[in-house]
Formats: structure tokens, C-alpha cells, sequence
């Protein structure tokens, strides 16, 4: 007997997922441009796989071509049946809100209990989530025993269970992936995000996913809950200019970095459960490329690719850290000769006939400052390459391990130079006029480089034209066979001198896969959106913030106003971040994730840092020193270490003392445990059930 909930989902999708001539090809979901030189075989060769059944290593999605001139690089455009899309968010494992408001797990069978009896199947998965689909399946499209290499390249060797598309792209074959703007989405979105007080935030996560809005819930949290109280306490500071009080702003400071940074724990973890991401563990989906041995995994059941974590380990700690540790002594090395230079051209330029100006003073600063730029573009890529050679299972823990690489590289390069003229030079006032700069005059020009200047960039280059194609009379529209239907497509029956004469230039083999129509408004927007810049992820923007954390909360004993620069930069900051993703990107993959990951870490590294660094500030500060004349030396220093192991104290305390999950989400955590072990002790009465139902009854002596 047919169950209710599978009766339901027959009823649901009866007739409307079918092959239909007149059902038109679905929202375009992934782009896929090729190289211009790539052979067609090789295209038609992963349109197969694309369009293939999952049982022979395929992804079943259907697949448009778009008319591009010859000499062109193809464009694809892939889609998925709303029916294919459900049934990949239970494989992905994706959470849902239920009818009764519970964030659970998404099964297809029970489509009634998130849908309820009149709801709207479409409406169920955003279009970030229905592009994170769609990009998943590309991505596992992987390489079988009898693909050894690519077609029409025999030195694109191929490891069985190596992602097929990533090859592509690794080898410049696939020039470009990304998904399409919602132009009506996107305007209602940046209306309200451009001119609201409160960041959007769930609007934001429905559009862009979960890492971009958790990016701008934190920023919103950073400015709001942090920095405006600490900004009118600096202001007060600052009218007060008194140094007796400055310690106790100091201490204010570093235990407000610590309460933040606790909260802050709570509050991602709130939101990881609202988005239903909290789950997230290093079980999940393998990354794209990560490799290994195509073994059945022990805990699923499913074939994935198996790699040892001992290697892994080794990998990172006999290789790449010793890497990362000369380049960071390398940086550390490169700053002293820049400041050794500079004090010896300072000097002999109070030489009148040595011939050293002003401005050859300020010579190695500049180089300085350019080295440090263009071995931070290289350093980048190393860091990529080494973090990629680990082989991390999962993307989370690949990007958690690159941005430690990156950070520590970056925090050298920001910081050794303030702590070099904080700790040996202990000129106060030179500390205070570089931190000025960099969040006064760096901060402004940051915004303009970030939104005004590719702006005028992209008003000065010109927008590729529509593309067009030839009409015929000729044409008719079909279903392709084994496509998922689509309307627009032009026919197939027609003989090759036909099909040659409908589509001059088209390789034959690529003639059997549809194309979009030619007033079909995604070509042109494919075009348009392909000449964007491609948004690389929230990396640089936390990057931003975090070299701001540190000079407003490394060196408050000097320079207290430092709040009050960085919060007018950050309600600039937001309306810049914002514009930016809305009007000069391509529109970014949605990622789903749990936390911050390493940028927490990296947070709290510096607020433990910063109390040490103020306390060192206090200690070698001239007129602090005044305050107490009758200490010795000695004393005094260790009066400051007693106060810095005392706040190291009230740290740790505050650490264990606020939860990391707020009491509300443990509760909700432990009643979806018990549920699933409800549910699964069911399962199994079930089947003993009908075990015994099917097994023959013993005669009785």
C-alpha cells in the first residue's frame, strides 16, 4: 500500500516535472564558459556527464547551449527540475523549517510536513540554495576508471574520483563559473539594504547564503555593540586628557574585547541554528578537490574519496609550517633592514652636504610599503598551494587553515612596524600619528578603492553586445529527448546539411545540445554579469576589519579615539561592502557556514594580545611612569605584569563563564537528538515487525 506521503509528492509533482514541448527551460542557475580553443568533443564529452543518470556517474541537469559567435569560447547554461533540486537537498542534507517551525532535516518523502497541503513547492529552496545545488553536482561530477584523461587532451591525466570540472578549470578549460543576479531580487534587496538603519540580514542570507550575511551580522555586531559605547568613552578620554584615568580606560577596553568576542560566540551559534548550519561537522560533503582512494566511507555507507589525516597532519606540520615560519622571519627581517635604512638616512641627512633630502628619507618606507604589497600577492598564492596540498576533506577546514596561513603573514607586515616603534623606539608620539594615518586617511582611501574606483572602471569599459542569431524559418520547437523538456529549443531531427546550415560555425558535435532563444533576455545578462569582477569571498573584507581590531584595540593606551575613526568607517563600510556585492560583483556562490571559523580565533588571539601590548604601553609610557616615582624600576615593571597576569585572570574566567550556545538552542539541540532516536527506534520496531510478519511459523509439536 502506497504510503501518504509519497502519495502526496506524486500528487505534487504529477504532470509538471514531466518532458513537456511547452515547459520552458528553467531559471538559469550556473553559467559555464569555455576556453575559446577548447575542443568541442571535450565540451560535448562533460555536457554528457552533466546531462547524464547519476547511476553512470552523471549529475541529471539539464543544459542549455548559448548562441555565441565563432572564434567564441561555448556558454552554457545549467538548470535543474524543481523535482531534481528537492531530491538533491536531501542528498546534500540540507536543513528546513518545518510546518511547525522546526529547523530540521529535509526528506523528500515527507515534502507535506515543509510545504504543508496548499503550500508552494517552489518556494521551498531559496535561489542561493538552489545555486549551491546545482555548482554541488557540477563539482562531483567525478572522473571514472574509464576516463583516464580529458578528451582531446591526452596529458590532462585523471585519478579516478578526481572532480572532472575542477580539472577543467585548474587547466584553464573552463575560463569562468558563476551563477546569475535575480534582477528583481536584487533591486527590492539593495533598496532596503542601501537606506535601513538595521542590516537586512535573513534578506541577506536568502540572496547571497549564510557567509556573506554572517560576515555583515558580525560587522553590524563589531560597530553597534563594541565600538559606539567605546567610542564616547574614548571622546571622554580625549576631554578629560588626564593619565590617571587612562588605565582604567585601558582595562574597560580589554575586558569589553573579551565580553564581545563571548557574545559574539553566542550569537553565531544562534544564527548556525536559525540557518540550520550548526550541524556542520567534519563528516560532511568532501570539497571539490579534495582526493583520495574512492572507498565506501564507514560512517555513510556512500563511495567518497578516502585520504589519511595522518598525511594530512604531516603534511602541515613537517612542511608547510616551517614554510609559513621562514616567511614570517623573512617579513620580520625585511621590516628592520626598512627601519634600520630609514635611521641612517635620517641621519646623515642632518648632514648638509651629505646630499640626503626630506623626501630620500622617506625613500625605503615607499619601498617598504611596495615590497610588502607585492609579496603579499605571491605569499597569498603560496599559502593556496600549500593549503591545498594538505588535502583537507572538507571546505571548511580548507579555509580555516589557508586564512591561518594568511593572517599570520598579514599581522607580521600591519603590526612588527607599530610594535617596533612602540617597544624599541618608545616614541609615543610617532605610534600615535601612524595610527591616525591608517585609520583616518588608509580607511577612506580603502572605501574609494573598493567601490568608486572599479565604478569608474566599469562606466569607462564597455558592456559587451547581445548576441544574435540568425533567424530561419526553418526552426521549430521540441522536446530533446532525455533533457527534461524545455521550450525554445530548436529541433534536432534535421539532417546534417540542415542542422550545418542552421548554425554556421557550430561544430556538429555540439549541435545536439539546445539552445537558449535568441531574444532570451539570460543571454545578454550572461554576458554582462561574465565582465563583472568575481567576488573572491569574505576573506578580504574580515581581513579589513581585522587589521582595524588591532589598531584600535592593540594600541588604545595611546591612541583612545582610535574607536570613534573605526566606527565612522564601518557606517560607511557597510553601505560600501553592500554596494559592492549588489552592483560591481558577479553574484557569489552561496557557502553555508557554522561560524566565523579562523577568524575567530584570530580575534581572540589579538584581544589576548591586546592586553598585554596596553599594559607594555602603560609600563614604558614617560608620563605614566611619573605618576609613581618612588617605585623602582623593577617594581614597577612588575606591578604591570601583576596587572596583565591579573586580566589574563578575569579573561579565562569570563571564557568559561558565558556558554557558547545560549540555553534556548542547547534545548532545541537535545529535543531534535531525542527525535531522531525516537524516530530511528521506530524504524527498527518497524522492520522487526515485518521481519516477523514475513518469516514462516514454526509447527507446534
Amino acid at each position: 500500500m502506497t504510503s501518504p506521503e509519497v502519495s502526496f509528492v506524486d500528487d505534487v509533482f504529477d504532470f509538471t516535472d514531466s518532458e513537456d514541448a511547452d515547459a520552458p527551460f528553467p531559471p538559469t542557475y550556473m553559467v559555464v564558459r569555455f576556453a575559446s580553443s577548447l575542443q568541442p568533443r571535450a565540451i560535448a564529452w562533460l555536457v554528457d556527464k552533466v546531462r547524464g543518470p547519476r547511476s553512470h556517474g552523471g549529475a541529471e541537469l539539464l543544459v542549455r547551449r548559448q548562441h555565441t559567435e565563432p572564434g567564441e569560447g561555448v556558454i552554457l547554461h545549467v538548470s535543474a527540475s524543481c523535482r531534481k533540486l528537492l531530491e538533491l537537498a536531501e542528498d546534500m542534507e540540507l536543513k528546513k523549517r518545518d510546518q511547525a517551525g522546526l529547523m530540521r532535516e529535509f526528506l523528500f518523502a515527507h515534502l507535506r510536513d515543509f510545504v504543508g497541503e496548499k503550500g508552494s513547492r517552489e518556494d521551498l529552496l531559496t535561489t542561493a540554495e538552489r545555486q549551491l545545488i546545482v555548482r554541488h553536482e557540477l563539482d562531483n561530477i567525478r572522473a571514472l576508471s574509464e576516463d583516464p584523461s580529458i578528451p582531446g587532451y591526452p596529458n590532462f591525466r585523471m585519478y579516478e574520483g578526481q572532480s572532472i570540472v575542477q580539472v577543467m578549470m585548474h587547466r584553464a578549460l573552463i575560463t569562468a563559473m558563476y551563477p546569475l543576479h535575480d534582477e528583481e531580487s536584487l533591486k527590492r534587496l539593495s533598496t532596503k539594504w542601501y537606506y535601513s538603519k538595521v542590516q537586512p540580514i535573513e534578506d541577506i542570507r536568502l540572496y547571497f547564503g549564510e557567509a556573506v550575511a554572517l560576515y555583515f551580522k558580525f560587522l553590524d555586531f563589531y560597530t553597534i555593540k563594541l565600538l559606539l559605547p567605546l567610542a564616547i568613552v574614548g571622546v571622554l578620554q580625549m576631554v578629560l586628557s588626564t593619565y590617571e584615568t587612562l588605565p582604567f580606560f585601558c582595562i574597560c577596553n580589554v575586558i569589553a574585547v573579551t565580553v564581545f568576542l563571548e557574545v559574539w560566540r553566542r550569537r553565531s551559534n544562534e544564527s548556525a541554528f536559525q540557518w540550520g548550519t550548526i550541524g556542520m561537522t567534519s563528516l560532511d560533503e568532501p570539497r571539490p578537490n579534495f582526493h583520495g582512494t574512492m572507498m565506501r566511507d564507514t560512517v555513510t555507507g556512500r563511495l567518497l574519496p578516502q585520504f589519511p589525516r595522518r598525511t594530512t597532519s604531516i603534511r602541515m606540520y613537517c612542511v608547510s609550517l616551517p614554510i609559513v615560519v621562514v616567511c614570517l622571519f623573512l617579513a620580520f627581517l625585511v621590516m628592520l633592514a626598512s627601519f634600520y635604512a630609514e635611521e641612517r638616512l635620517t641621519q646623515l641627512a642632518k648632514d648638509p652636504e651629505s646630499g640626503v633630502t626630506s623626501l630620500t628619507v622617506m625613500l625605503p618606507s615607499v619601498v617598504y610599503s611596495i615590497l610588502v604589497y607585492i609579496v603579499n600577492l605571491y605569499y597569498r598564492q603560496l599559502a593556496t598551494y600549500l593549503t591545498e596540498w594538505e588535502n583537507h576533506r572538507t571546505q571548511s577546514q580548507f579555509e580555516r587553515h589557508r586564512v591561518i596561513k594568511l593572517v599570520a603573514f598579514e599581522f607580521v607586515n600591519t603590526f612588527m612596524a607599530l610594535f617596533y616603534i612602540a617597544f624599541v623606539y618608545q616614541d609615543m608620539d610617532m605610534l600615535r600619528y601612524q595610527l591616525a594615518t591608517m585609520l583616518i586617511i588608509l580607511q577612506v582611501v580603502n572605501n574609494a578603492q573598493e567601490a568608486v574606483l572599479p565604478l569608474v572602471m566599469r562606466c569607462l569599459s564597455k558592456v559587451p553586445s547581445p548576441p544574435r542569431v540568425p533567424e530561419s524559418s526553418s526552426v521549430r520547437t521540441v522536446s530533446s529527448a532525455g533533457d527534461g523538456g524545455g521550450s525554445g529549443l530548436r529541433y534536432r531531427g534535421l539532417t546534417r546539411a540542415s542542422t550545418n546550415e542552421l548554425y554556421p560555425g557550430v561544430p556538429e558535435v555540439l549541435q545536439g545540445i539546445p539552445e537558449l532563444e535568441p531574444d532570451d533576455p539570460r543571454q545578454r545578462q550572461a554576458l554582462a554579469e561574465g565582465a563583472m569582477d568575481v567576488y573572491e569571498g569574505t576573506y578580504d573584507d574580515y581581513l579589513e576589519v581585522f587589521i582595524q581590531f588591532g589598531y584600535v584595540f592593540l594600541f588604545s593606551a595611546v591612541y583612545p579615539q582610535a574607536a570613534l575613526w573605526a566606527l565612522l568607517n564601518n557606517l560607511m563600510e557597510s553601505r560600501v561592502d553592500a554596494f559592492k556585492l549588489c552592483r560591481l560583483f558577479q553574484r557569489p556562490l552561496a557557502r553555508r557556514v557554522k561560524d566565523t571559523g579562523a577568524w575567530q580565533r584570530a580575534f581572540e588571539a589579538v584581544g589576548a594580545m591586546s592586553i598585554m601590548t596596553n599594559c607594555g604601553l602603560l609600563c614604558v609610557s614617560p608620563p605614566m611612569r611619573r605618576l609613581a616615582p618612588d617605585l623602582s624600576p623593577t617594581q614597577w615593571v612588575l606591578r604591570w605584569v601583576a596587572v596583565e597576569h591579573l586580566l589574563m585572570g578575569v579573561r579565562y574566567v569570563l571564557h568559561q563563564a558565558i556558554p557558547d550556545k545560549p540555553e534556548w538552542v542547547r534545548v532545541a539541540l537535545a529535543k531534535l537528538n531525542y527525535q531522531s532516536k525516537q524516530a530511528l527506534r521506530k524504524e527498527r520496531a518497524l522492520k522487526r515487525r515485518m521481519s516477523s510478519r514475513r518469516s514462516p511459523k514454526k509447527p507446534l509439536d
